[in-house]
């Protein structure tokens, strides 16, 4: 990384510097600087205040914890309520928590890496799909078939319809993998052939 030229000031500063600014300085200089800091001239004060007495509500009861449950690094404890109707499995679970393990929500790597797992599972559920003898059908799945019922010119132009500037890129994404698959399944049959 280079070093920064003087006339241009370093956006982010790596530690806080010392000594802190004076607040009435700050205040001079910025502003509406620390309009905030009072609670009392928050707008969410109130909410900010947590009072059980006040509203009969405390901390709900907290699910026994499950070391197998993501969590994200920047959070000290699983929420008291979590679903373990889907738990991580397989390399698409290994793909997932290494996102929740290695790198904070606000980090491109973390959403990529559960990106990435959620396509390796669905990439896994067309295999077995595949395998089971019932693979998926992408003429009825994609609402095709309906079309010519659904005035399919009308819907479409004329409306402002935002989604019209992909259109053209759908058959590829459903099709695409398919094609594909057939493409690479026929090369493997050539060869075979070719050996034998």
């Amino acid at each position: 990384m280079s070093e920064q030229t003087p006339d241009i000031p370093r956006p982010y500063t790596a530690s806080v510097p010392r000594p802190a600014p004076d607040r009435a300085a700050l205040r001079e200089r910025i502003p509406g600087w620390g309009v905030d800091l009072d609670p009392a001239d928050r707008p969410s004060g109130t909410v900010e205040a947590i009072d059980p007495a006040a509203t009969g509500r405390g901390m709900p009861v907290r699910q026994a914890p499950d070391a197998r449950r993501e969590r994200s690094i920047e959070h000290a404890f699983l929420t008291p309520v979590y679903g373990t109707a889907q738990p991580l499995h397989g390399l698409s679970g290994r793909i997932r928590r290494l996102g929740y393990e290695r790198f904070s929500e606000g980090r491109a790597a973390h959403w990529l890496l559960l990106i990435a797992g959620d396509r390796v599972d669905a990439a896994g559920a067309h295999l077995r799909a595949l395998i089971s003898g019932r693979p998926d059908d992408p003429i009825t799945r994609t609402g095709i078939l309906s079309e010519r019922r659904r005035h399919p010119v009308r819907s479409r132009f004329g409306r402002g319809r935002i989604d019209l500037r992909h259109t053209w890129l759908d058959p590829l994404l459903v099709a695409g993998p398919w094609v594909l698959a057939a493409w690479g399944a026929f090369r493997i049959a050539r060869r075979l052939v070719a050996r034998r």
